[in-house]
């Protein structure tokens, strides 16, 4: 039963099914399915979805819709974590989110479904996320770093009140704050304090990396160039 629902899961993901997604991530707590083997499956099939993308096969909505798919049941996995306490390792911590007044998904999305192919435990806040939930989430989670977006002018201002609100809880120096979306660049990523900026998602997880000091090459980080 383990690995029909475990093959289930990545046939959900691969087929950009977010409704079959979460049916059997709820199937796989249901039959008590190790919840860490079950997120290693969404994590085989965006995998696998980015490889197609790379040869050609596939094209970015397949990426996108992937990404989307995975999102429901990556939460109802992480529930069951929480509730049984199992321990989920991965190489850093991510906290990860759209700023308030901004509601596009597609770019965060795709970068946290990219961390998560790489290793990284993903917290994603969803969009319109404001400032004092991003501040609880560090709190709360711990991360290493807090990944930000925003698509429009007026709502980048929103991850500098952020990176303020983090220095007034005197937990700024605690998390590495990165920044991106389609209204930045790297002068204003600079002026309001972040720690670093991509433009776009495959390379939003190298900077990740650079940003911890991992050096080593991970042959899954896929090129794929998008806004974040």
């Amino acid at each position: 039963m383990e690995i029909e629902i475990l093959e289930n899961i990545k046939k959900a993901v691969m087929g950009y099914n977010r409704k079959e997604v979460a049916s059997w991530a709820r199937k796989a707590v249901e039959q008590k399915v190790d919840p860490i083997k079950a997120l290693n499956a969404f994590t085989e099939a965006i995998r696998q979805v980015g490889d197609g993308f790379e040869r050609g096969e596939l094209w970015l909505p397949d990426l996108v819709g992937a990404a989307d798919a995975m999102q429901d049941g990556t939460l109802i996995l992480e529930e069951e974590i929480k509730r049984t306490g199992v321990e989920k390792k991965g190489i850093a911590t991510v906290v990860a989110g759209t700023v308030f007044g901004d509601i596009h998904s597609i770019g965060i999305g795709m970068v946290c479904a990219l961390l998560t192919a790489a290793g990284f435990d993903v917290h994603m806040l969803g969009v319109n996320v404001k400032v004092e939930q991003f501040v609880e989430a560090v709190k709360q989670y711990k991360p290493d770093i807090l990944a930000m977006s925003a698509l429009l002018t007026y709502t980048a201002q929103e991850q500098g009140k952020v990176i303020d609100a983090l220095k007034k809880e005197g937990i700024r120096n605690k998390v590495k704050v990165m920044v991106g979306g389609g209204a930045l660049n790297i002068d204003f990523a600079k002026r309001i304090g972040a720690d670093g900026y991509e433009p776009t998602a495959p390379r939003a997880v190298d900077l990740a990396r650079k940003l911890l000091g991992i050096d080593k090459e991970d042959k899954n980080v896929k090129r794929i160039h998008t806004q974040i």
